[in-house]
């Protein structure tokens, strides 16, 4: 994911240093070439593409705090262990 976004802001910092030194462009054409078709668009799709990770570790959080806030372990079972048996 973030090769693509380097790769872009690569493609747009080229584009807006193409429109500074073009002899018809402008600074201001290239601050706004800059940021209309590199930053604002790239920090969008990192945003929402961040969205499940930051979603993820805020549940992790939650639950380590829940934990830790009772002072009893984990209602399930830790990784790696089988559950207990049932005697019939």
């Amino acid at each position: 994911m973030y090769l693509v976004a380097i790769a872009w802001a690569y493609v747009a910092l080229m584009m807006a240093a193409a429109e500074a030194l073009s002899p018809q462009g402008t600074l201001f054409g290239a601050f706004v070439t800059l940021m209309l078709y590199g930053v604002l668009p790239l920090g969008l799709l990192l945003y929402i593409l961040g969205t499940p990770g930051r979603r993820r570790r805020r549940r992790a959080a939650d639950a380590s705090a829940q934990a830790d806030a009772g002072g009893h372990a984990a209602a399930r079972p830790a990784e790696g262990l089988a559950p207990e048996r049932e005697e019939a």
